[in-house]
């Protein structure tokens, strides 16, 4: 990438990347708030805060397709189509989405192994009438089947694809573990080691020959297993979520400069296999450690953007603008920032990009991976 890839500006960006590690990221003053546990998994959306920063969008005609976002319904939390198409419509240009599995409205009855088809056909009606105009929201979906089935999951597969109205592009089985549990969130919690089981590889083997992808949330020192996995099935398309799963927090707060080495390492390494793409974004999360939730007011884009940098250029720079994609991750980053400075900081950390190449970050990887058409 101009501006990225180049020899003086990959230096620049290693002395900026050294500089991130060896410091713990504090963009805003601390202030009095909301005591978040170790344990709480997501970060309060708190309105007022968010509205204090909200900026006007950047580049407001600029196409954009959202790579990721989800539709909440839980205990004190709604988060649905109409709240969605408010944050979509707010000023950036946002043409069409992938819808991302969130446990929301999974069928009450019949096969257990059944009941998250569910989610996918409620998803496809409710977005079929916004599907012959922008935004499209949910021209593609990414679901859930449990892949520890091996070979008999194809039913569940199918029973997706059956209800999915055509958008139905791939599956996401969570697989976040570590050995410091307060990072780990109760509702997707999986066993040590998952992606190497030989029944859940046999589930994976599944979604190449019916054209589905495999979407990828998991933390960073599980990211050489998921290069074993890719590797072992070259013909799937598979996509890792947020950045790779940064943590530091917990365990990892006090050792930020060898999470940087670590992650970075294991990021160039998957950049070497062509059927890996990274969903860029998913940085406001509690487990991400930059504490944008402590400002007084939810943070700028140019914060954002500075906070992000390191991290960002280096999974563009390794793995290319062609297998890149921006995402919003919302209403899960909406604890941290708004969604107008989420698309303006993408938009500044590409000022000096090509236009083919933030054509290709911004629409046209997510279209290629989701074959959105």
């Amino acid at each position: 990438m101009r501006g990225i890839q180049s020899p003086a500006r990959r230096m620049l960006l290693q002395v900026a990347a050294a500089s991130a590690a060896l410091s713990a990221t504090r963009v805003f003053a601390k202030e009095e708030s909301r005591p978040m546990s170790a344990t709480s998994n997501y970060l309060p959306v708190r309105a007022e805060w968010l509205a204090a920063g909200n900026e006007a969008a950047l580049e407001p005609t600029m196409p954009i397709i959202d790579a990721h976002h989800h539709f909440y319904e839980r205990p004190g939390w709604i988060y649905l189509l109409d709240e969605y198409l408010e944050d979509a419509r707010g000023g950036h240009n946002i043409t069409a989405s992938v819808f991302m599995q969130a446990l929301t409205r999974y069928r009450q009855s019949g096969p257990e192994a059944l009941r998250p088809v569910g989610e996918t056909q409620y998803v496809a009606e409710i977005t079929a009438p916004l599907q012959h105009a922008a935004p499209r929201v949910a021209q593609g979906m990414v679901g859930y089947a449990d892949l520890r089935r091996g070979a008999a999951v194809r039913e569940v597969l199918e029973a997706h694809l059956a209800v999915g109205q055509g958008r139905f592009k791939g599956v996401r089985h969570l697989v976040t573990w570590d050995a410091d549990q307060t990072l780990v969130n109760p509702l997707s919690a999986a066993p040590r080691g998952l992606l190497l089981d030989k029944d859940y590889r046999a589930g994976v083997a599944q979604l190449g020959p019916l054209g589905l992808s495999y979407d990828a949330w998991l933390f960073f020192p599980q990211l050489p297993e998921l290069f074993d996995l890719a590797k072992a099935y070259p013909e799937t398309r598979f996509v890792v979520n947020h950045c790779g799963g940064v943590v530091r927090i917990a365990s990892y707060e006090n050792a930020r400069d060898e999470v940087f080495t670590r992650w970075s390492r294991s990021m160039r390494e998957l950049a070497q296999l062509p059927n890996v793409y990274v969903k860029v974004g998913g940085l406001g999360m509690r487990i991400n450690g930059f504490d944008f939730e402590k400002g007084k007011r939810s943070p700028s884009s140019e914060a954002l953007a500075e906070a992000w940098k390191p991290w960002m250029h280096t999974c563009i720079e390794a793995f290319g603008a062609d297998r890149c994609m921006f995402e919003s991750n919302f209403p899960v980053d909406k604890g941290s920032y708004t969604f107008n400075n989420g698309w303006n900081a993408f938009k500044r950390l590409t000022a000096q990009a090509s236009p083919a190449e933030r054509a290709a970050l911004f629409r046209e990887t997510v279209a290629k991976v989701y074959r959105l058409g």
